[in-house]
């Protein structure tokens, strides 16, 4: 039991971590155009020679 208090301080700092990067992402407009990269795969752009 004594390990608790260890373990919940440190899953506390890694669920804030994350919680973080993930507004750090948001902001930053990561998620913006979801559906742009998927177009983007279909597009046969690439000049192979």
């Amino acid at each position: 039991m004594e390990v608790l208090i260890y373990l919940v301080p440190i899953a506390l700092m890694l669920g804030l971590t994350g919680l973080a990067a993930f507004m750090w992402s948001i902001k930053n407009g990561q998620y913006d155009d979801v559906q742009g990269a998927a177009v983007r795969v279909l597009s046969d752009d690439d000049l192979r020679k």
